[in-house]
């Protein structure tokens, strides 16, 4: 499938009423036909992997392009500059995750882009550095608990963002460092009490969260092998 038959077949299955689904839900309706991820996720099996033709949707500025590009790109071929440039571009939190949980956590930049980004100041930058720590804590079932617990730090730091894409973020990665094993459940749910004293409400909301999820007995009982 090319370039330009990928892009006429988007346009031909707009739907409007799911753009206004998308709104409701804070997704950036801007250049949107309201395509459905189960849809592009299928015309991303039928493309298969292919750099050049994701570049290409990437900055056709499109929405479902866009998330179709990071359905298609091959994480081996991404470099440090694409992912700058498609960082700044990211204007809606969909794009965000579906291109850090399903291309960028798998590049060889994933951790050292997760710790710049968590620094940065635009919204959706710092929100990526922190959906790459959730996407890696779920998907490099290899890593060390220590590559793991040096996320706790940047978690503590950011959680008095208000944002509300940021703050949320943080309280994914936070969980979803928790839900590894046991050693990490607990250094995350310490982590949560220390987040707990700080005087914000994004903290408490945070704290409050990952505790009641991480100390739970659904968690609990899995991390211990109980079925």
């Amino acid at each position: 499938m090319q370039y330009s038959e990928i892009i006429q077949k988007i346009k031909s299955l707009a739907n409007s009423e799911n753009v206004a689904g998308m709104a409701r839900f804070g997704i950036n309706t801007r250049n949107t036909y309201g395509v459905s991820i189960p849809v592009l996720r299928k015309m991303a099996r039928e493309i298969g992997k292919d750099h050049e033709l994701a570049l290409e949707l990437w900055e056709s500025g499109i929405h479902e392009a866009r998330l179709l590009a990071c359905l298609i790109d091959r994480p081996d071929m991404v470099t440090g500059e694409q992912m700058e440039n498609w960082v700044q571009d990211f204007d809606s939190w969909d794009v965000c995750d579906v291109c850090c949980g399903h291309l960028f956590d798998r590049t060889a930049l994933a951790y050292q882009k997760a710790r710049e980004w968590s620094e940065r100041e635009e919204e959706f930058v710092k929100r990526a550095g922190f959906t790459l720590m959730a996407a890696l804590s779920v998907h490099d079932k290899k890593a060390s608990d220590e590559a793991m617990s040096e996320f706790l730090p940047m978690i503590k730091r950011e959680a008095v963002d208000e944002r509300n894409f940021v703050k949320k973020a943080v309280n994914w990665a936070l969980r979803q460092i928790g839900k590894r094993n046991l050693k990490l459940n607990e250094m995350a749910v310490k982590t949560a009490g220390e987040i707990k004293q700080i005087d914000s409400k994004s903290a408490r909301w945070i704290a409050g969260d990952a505790i009641r999820e991480l100390t739970g007995e659904k968690v609990q009982r899995k991390l211990a092998g109980v079925k």
